[in-house]
């Protein structure tokens, strides 16, 4: 019997970002689905679906910060994992303690990244399709 994949969305205004890590998750057998801003996810996905969130910081309108909030505020439980190109002191920190599973810099190392998922799939139930 197959085991299911492991549902990810990717939310980062660059397109380019959006394939990039799309490619290399689907090499690490994940379902992938991108989009191109936090307000596109909210209106796709229903709160209660299961997955991981990779979710980038600097976007126009509704950044990841207030993205967070408002998933924080839906009562959700899916695992989120930060992305940023620009550098902040204190990024990875304010992640942990807004209840992200990390934060990557980027560029950073694809197998980092596949690892947090790991990660946050073997602390949560809701990753699973």
């Amino acid at each position: 019997m197959p085991s299911e994949k492991k549902k990810i969305y990717i939310v980062d205004d660059d397109e380019s970002v959006c394939r990039a890590l799309k490619t290399l998750l689907m090499t690490f057998d994940f379902d992938v689905t991108t989009f191109n801003s936090a307000r596109s996810f909210f209106d796709a996905v229903p709160n209660d679906a299961p997955g991981c969130l990779v979710l980038d910081i600097h976007m126009p309108g509704l950044d990841g910060w207030a993205a967070q909030r408002e998933i924080l505020a839906s009562g959700s439980k899916r695992p989120v994992i930060f992305i940023s190109a620009e550098k902040q002191d204190n990024a990875a920190e304010r992640a942990l303690k807004v209840g992200a599973v990390g934060f990557l810099q980027k560029p950073f190392n694809g197998q980092t990244l596949v690892d947090l998922i790991n990660v946050a799939s073997d602390d949560t139930k809701g990753i699973a399709k």
